[in-house]
C-alpha cells in the first residue's frame, strides 16, 4: 500500500525543488514545466556590437530567454511587457534576454527598440536561428526559463502579460537565487 502512494506522487513534486517552477493555472498562459530540467543550449548569440555571448555566462542567475522577431505580431505586442519585466527583475538575480530572429540583425532591432521605447532590454541577435534550433523551439514567440544552474526548467509558446504581479512573483519564486547563492554581476558575465 505504501509503495502505491509513493508511485502516485507526481514527478515534479518529488524533485528537490519541490515544484517551485510549477505555475498556477492562468499565471503564464501556455507555460509548461520542463521535466526533468535540461541543460540550456550552449550555442552562441550576439550583442549589437557583434560580440559573442552564451547562456553559460549567466550561470548563477535566473534567465528569461524570449525568442522573437519584428515580423511576429504577438512578439511585437509582448515586447513592452518584457521590457517592463526586465526593469522589475533588476536586482532580483534574474536577467531578461530577448533574442531576435530577424535576419537584418542589430540595426533593425535597434530601430524597433527606439520606435517602441524599449529601454531595458539589450539588443541580442540569434544569427541564423542557431539558439532557437538548439533549444528545439517550434514557434514565435517562445520563452524559456533557465535556472541559476543553467537548466531549462520551463517554457511557453505565445505572448504573455510578463509584467503582471502574478507573473513577476512566479518568476522570482522559480528563478530567483537560492539563499546563500551569490548573484553574478553584469561585469562578471561579459
Amino acid at each position: 500500500m505504501l509503495a502505491a502512494v509513493i508511485v502516485s506522487i507526481p514527478r515534479p513534486l518529488t524533485s528537490a525543488e519541490g515544484g517551485k517552477c510549477l505555475a498556477d493555472k492562468g499565471v503564464l498562459g501556455g507555460y509548461q514545466a520542463t521535466i526533468p530540467p535540461r541543460p540550456a543550449a550552449a550555442t552562441l548569440f550576439f550583442d549589437k556590437k557583434d560580440a559573442a555571448r552564451s547562456l553559460a555566462a549567466y550561470k548563477g542567475r535566473g534567465v528569461v530567454v524570449n525568442f522573437w522577431a519584428t515580423w511576429c505580431a504577438p512578439c511585437v505586442r509582448e515586447m513592452p511587457a518584457l521590457d517592463r519585466l526586465s526593469k522589475l527583475l533588476k536586482g532580483a538575480g534574474i536577467d531578461v534576454l530577448a533574442l531576435s530572429e530577424d535576419r537584418p540583425g542589430a540595426s533593425l532591432v535597434e530601430k524597433f527598440y527606439k520606435t517602441n521605447a524599449i529601454r531595458n532590454l539589450e539588443v541580442l541577435i540569434d544569427k541564423g536561428g542557431k539558439v532557437l534550433r538548439a533549444s528545439k523551439v517550434r514557434g514565435l514567440p517562445t520563452t524559456l526559463l533557465i535556472d541559476a544552474n543553467g537548466l531549462e526548467v520551463g517554457r511557453l509558446l505565445g505572448a504573455v502579460e510578463w509584467d503582471s504581479d502574478k507573473a513577476v512573483a512566479f518568476l522570482k519564486k522559480c528563478l530567483g537565487p537560492k539563499k546563500g547563492n551569490k548573484i553574478g554581476s553584469q561585469a562578471q558575465r561579459q
